[in-house]
Parts: C-alpha cells; structure tokens; sequence
C-alpha cells in the first residue's frame, strides 16, 4: 500500500530532499532580500520589478540550453558547478553590505547568477531523482520534493524578513549563502549512478532538437502551455500579495501570515499528491490551476482578513496540486534520453513569469491592485481554456505503467525484482 513518504526509503533520496530544501529556502529568501534591497535603495516600484525580473528572467531565456546541457553533459557535476558560482556571490555580496559599501548595480548580477543556478539546478537534479527511485516512485518523490519547496517558500520570505530586522540585510546574504553550502554538502554525499545517462548528439544539432520538441511532441506542448498560463496570469501576482493585505491595516506580523499562506496551501497540496499518487495526473495538474485561478479571485476582493487568507491558501493547494505533478509529466512525456531539454523548456514556459510582473505592475497603476489581480487571474483561465480546446492532451495524461516485459537492465535493481543491496551506484 501507498503511504505519503513511500520515497524516503529509497537510499540516497533523502539526501537529494535535503540539499532541494535548503536550495529553495535560499532561493526563496533571496527573492525577498533582493526587491527589499532595491526597494530600500530607491524606493521605486520598477527597480522592485526589475529585481525579480533579474532572478526569474535566465528561466525564459537559458532553459532549452540549460536542458541541452544537462543531456550532453555529466548532471551531477553540472548541478555542484553551479553551487561553486552561486555561494560566492551571495556571500561576496553579503560582505560588500556588511561593509557599507553596496550600490544599487551590484545587486541585479548576483540576482541573475542565482537564476542562472536554478536553471541547472532544475533540469538536472530533478532528472537524478528520477534516475534513483525509477518511475514507481517518482510521483510521490516529486511531491516530497515540492511540499519541502512550498515549506521553503513560506519560510523563505518570512525568515527573510525576520534576518533583515534581526540582524541586517549583509548578514541575511550570509544566510542564504551557507544555506546552499548545506546543499552542497547533502548533494556531493550522492554518487553517480552508472549508465541512466546516455550521451545524446553533440553540438547544435542537439541544442535545437530541444526547440523541435515544440513541433513533435503534442503532449509535452499541452503541459508547457498550461505552465505558461499559470506562471504569467497567476505567479506573476505573489509579490503584490502584501499590498493587498495592506487594505486590512494589519501589522508586518500579519502580513507576513498572508504571505505565508501561499506556502502552506502549496504544501497541502503536495502532500496530497504524495499520499495517494493520483492516476489520472494531467487533469490533477489541469484542475488544480483552475482551482487557483479561482480562490485568487476570492483572495482580491475578499472584504476582510481573514476570507482573503483563507481564500489565497485555498488557491495554493490548486498550486501544490499543479506544482507536484509538473515536472513528472513533462520528463514523461518524452524518451529517458531527452528530459534534459524537456525540464529546460519547462523551465522556459515559467520564465515569462518576470514578463508577467511588468504587466501586471502596469496594470495594477491603472486599475489598482485588487482589480488587476482579478483581471489577471480571469484573463488566464479564459485564455488557458481556449488553448485546451486545440491542445488538450494534458488532460488526460496518467500515471506511467510497465510491466515487467518493458523492464531493462538499465532500470533500478528494486523494480528488476532484485535485492536493494545492489544499487548500481558509484562515486564519481
């Protein structure tokens, strides 16, 4: 029988849920500490934007070379690699605020490297996972691994907020910066697993044949567009979520409570997703961004406190539900040797987030903020259901099933039938 953490068993997976969670908490806690950077610099709204412009934007613009890389070259060593650039940075620029000497430009470099590592990050560890706990479970793993996100995200930004008061902004940097050295730690404590990479064609031929899955692989265009939607017409809506609250004239406390809402309903969801490894996934993934289109509604014109966090926490378990079963049916969706630039197109599809704040900011400057979000999340929905109608393969997407004939050697020994003692894994 299948229980919620059926994928903590599988040797190493906790391991790479570790290093996953203290990943996100700094990546989260960095998206707080950097618009509050540039908030507190200059006090304007489009250098805000442009902060999360810069960490978002290496989605869009690097993920089909990121998932190029990611089949052509050694994952695991791709994913440490970016630790190595992205510690140094947030703990140089921790010290150059600790010594009173930050300018506003020295912000938005760091900001970038740090999308630029959850780029790799994305198209390559998620494909490791994959790797060690094979196909039967990697629904429930990739739910784990979302609720630690969800669990990241509300931390993140409270935790953020809390080191800025706490101790001051350079210090913060610190943080977030020995958070990922945890990471590391817990993913180089992963060997490599022989032969589950095959080495695909070299060169730009490679590179495009990422760009043609658009044209060939229907279902996997079905499951980016629903990605697309969300991210512009919904995420692009969280950093305006405290000043909605500001409506209510409720404290930092409670404001910081209303964002993390958003956290908690996500983590709700995954564990769902988790415990009963829904069969049908496409519509579990199609239903739950509906449903947080709709609570996003109620989150926008609720008239008190409370209704609006209880709506904004509703909408995130429709985003657990969509969160946990995204990156499942995107690797599945294509052949074991192609996930790389699979995840990297995903990656992409949410890259027009940074596009969709800029809108969403100008927007909100004409109609106001609670009636932006509303138009926004409206928009989405109605705009998603017309692409369902001519691409609507996602929706019936289901769980992968093999039977013992479709088994290979180069499938885990567990589902082979055979002892998990014999774990084809070696250091590298």
């Amino acid at each position: 029988m299948a229980t919620t953490f059926d994928a903590l068993r599988i040797r190493y997976f906790p391991l790479i849920l570790i290093s996953g969670w203290m990943w996100n908490l700094s990546r989260w806690g960095i998206s707080f500490v950097g618009p509050f950077i540039a908030n507190d610099l200059t006090g304007s709204a489009r250098m805000v934007q442009l902060a999360g412009v810069a960490l978002w934007s290496p989605l869009l613009f690097g993920g089909v070379i990121g998932g190029w890389i990611s089949d052509r070259f050694n994952r695991r060593r791709i994913v440490i690699c970016q630790f190595f650039v992205t510690i140094p940075c947030l703990l140089l620029l921790g010290g150059i605020v600790l010594a009173g000497e930050l300018q506003l430009w020295m912000l938005y470099p760091v900001l970038f490297v740090a999308g630029v590592g959850w780029v790799f990050d994305m198209v390559g560890r998620r494909v490791i996972v994959y790797d060690i706990v094979g196909s039967e479970k990697i629904d429930n793993a990739l739910a784990l691994e979302t609720s630690g996100g969800a669990i990241s995200l509300a931390l993140g930004a409270v935790g953020g907020g809390a080191l800025i008061q706490i101790v001051g902004v350079g210090w913060a940097l610190v943080v977030m910066g020995g958070l990922q050295i945890i990471a590391l730690c817990a993913f180089a404590a992963v060997p490599a697993i022989a032969g589950r990479q095959q080495m695909t064609v070299a060169g730009l031929s490679a590179l495009f044949d990422g760009v043609r899955m658009l044209r060939t692989e229907k279902s996997l265009v079905s499951i980016l567009g629903v990605t697309a939607f969300v991210n512009f017409f919904f995420f692009s809506s969280t950093p305006l979520i405290q000043v909605v609250g500001g409506k209510f004239n409720v404290g930092p406390a409670f404001l910081g409570l209303l964002a993390g809402m958003l956290g908690v309903g996500m983590f709700g969801g995954a564990l769902a997703v988790a415990r009963y490894q829904p069969e049908r996934r496409g519509l579990v993934y199609v239903g739950g961004s509906y449903a947080a289109f709709a609570f996003m509604v109620g989150f926008a014109l609720a008239p008190w406190y409370a209704a609006s966090a209880v709506s904004l926490a509703a909408a995130a378990v429709g985003m657990g539900l969509f969160g946990s079963t995204q990156a499942v049916l995107v690797m599945d969706s294509v052949s074991d040797d192609r996930r790389g630039r699979a995840l990297g197109l995903l990656s992409s599809a949410i890259g027009v987030l940074p596009l969709g704040m800029l809108a969403l900011g100008e927007l909100a400057e004409l109609l106001g903020t609670s009636s932006a979000i509303m138009v926004s999340v409206t928009v989405g929905a109605a705009l998603m259901t017309l692409f369902l109608c001519f691409r609507p393969e996602s929706l019936n997407l289901r769980q992968k099933t093999r039977g013992p004939d479709d088994l290979t050697d180069e499938d885990p020994p567990r589902a082979r039938g055979l002892p998990p003692t014999v774990f084809d894994l070696k250091p590298i």
